[in-house]
């Protein structure tokens, strides 16, 4: 048997300590260090052209759509990601042309009733469409996350040639790679003319999707028993919101405003926002709702909340009584989206059977079925899932 000096015992003993130390300080980080928050970012690039009218109602009448389906998206561990929205015109000839006609009209917001206020004040406006360079403007400007778990896209939709401009798509696209984004093009017309103007090679270079879509569709409006009743509980889920803040009458305001402009395009798209309202991971507006905050940050967040910027029926109420109305808030929205839910879900069985017995009438691709495809499948590329 070998035997050690004191000295060299004691330096062993020492050694010994420190790595076991070490270990546990790192499993200890290991395990209090949390993983980065996974994010859904939608950059839109809208042709705000003479020719694309049909393509901006589309896009005002169909967003709602695209946020439901990707507010049901789920990461391996059923996190939710978080969404955020970014919207671009390019092709006005009233926008700076040392910009390229490009004009950001927001950056990334999760404000999904300013988004559609933002859609509907669109207008159109003959100019050159130069999409190199809204693509290179927009991973630019645009806080794209860091995060290699986070779904990053492009949809960049129009017509006339995608290599007008003196910023190449294929600068744009080595941008865009360098950041982990999406690009997907929509071309708005027949296939074979938007391969003729190379929209497919934006998509092949940006590794995304090519497709084309008739921007003056009509949106199917299927009448259902259940519509009458969904907008009866919107007007309900609305009486639930107890607005805060500098700016919460406006946004409380804006929000009926916005189921107004929406319903006024069709009883569907009315319908199809009220359903995302239902969600309120993807409907969420903690900034300004005294009942999202309490959700997002607990009671004590009320606590915070300025009396002076509270409306008038509630400035005299004490802190406690004010928690308690909030709570009441909480529980009827949280019931009354249960059953918006349910009616969704009977009107989505109702309009599938409608369309069964029409099924040999061609529904033309609009941006609501072609944005959907690409994200139920790209969102798997993430190791996300949409039910």
């Amino acid at each position: 048997m070998r035997y050690f000096s004191k000295p060299a015992t004691a330096l062993l003993t020492a050694v010994a300590f420190i790595v076991v130390v070490s270990f546990t300080n790192n499993q200890s980080i290991s395990a209090s260090v949390k993983p980065a928050p996974v994010k859904i970012q939608a950059a839109i690039l809208l042709d705000v052209s003479n020719s694309m009218d049909g393509l901006i109602e589309q896009a005002k009448a169909q967003l709602w759509n695209m946020v439901t389906v990707m507010g049901k998206a789920k990461c391996d561990n059923d996190v939710v990601p978080s969404i955020e929205i970014a919207l671009y015109e390019y092709g006005r000839s009233s926008n700076d042309a040392k910009q390229g006609y490009v004009k950001r009209i927001n950056g990334f917001i999760s404000d999904l009733d300013s988004l559609s206020q933002n859609l509907f004040r669109l207008t159109t406006l003959g100019g050159d469409e130069y999409c190199g360079q809204v693509i290179y403007t927009s991973m630019n400007e645009l806080g794209w996350d860091n995060n290699p778990n986070s779904y990053k896209v492009i949809f960049i939709a129009g017509n006339e040639d995608f290599l007008q401009g003196n910023v190449h798509y294929t600068r744009a696209c080595d941008e865009a790679k360098k950041k982990g984004v999406i690009v997907n093009t929509i071309y708005c017309g027949d296939r074979l003319t938007g391969i003729r103007e190379h929209w497919n090679l934006g998509a092949e270079c940006g590794n995304g999707s090519f497709s084309n879509i008739n921007p003056d569709a009509k949106i199917e409006d299927i009448p259902t028993p259940y519509d009458s009743l969904l907008y009866s509980y919107n007007e309900k889920l609305n009486n639930t919101y107890v607005a805060y803040g500098s700016g919460g009458g406006y946004a409380f305001a804006n929000q009926a405003r916005q189921d107004a402009y929406n319903s006024s395009m069709s009883k569907t798209a009315g319908i199809k926002r009220i359903k995302a309202k239902s969600n309120s991971k993807v409907y969420n507006n903690a900034v300004w709702d005294m009942v999202d905050l309490l959700e997002k940050d607990g009671a004590a967040a009320l606590d915070k909340v300025n009396k002076k910027d509270l409306p008038d029926s509630l400035k005299n109420k004490s802190k406690e009584e004010l928690k308690a109305l909030v709570k009441q808030k909480s529980e009827e929205r949280g019931n009354i989206q249960k059953e918006i839910s349910n009616l969704n879900k009977q009107r989505d069985a109702y309009i599938a059977a409608e369309r069964v017995k029409n099924a040999n009438k061609n529904d033309a691709a609009t941006l609501e079925t072609e944005i959907e495809k690409v994200i139920r499948e790209q969102a798997q590329r993430f190791k996300m899932k949409i039910d």
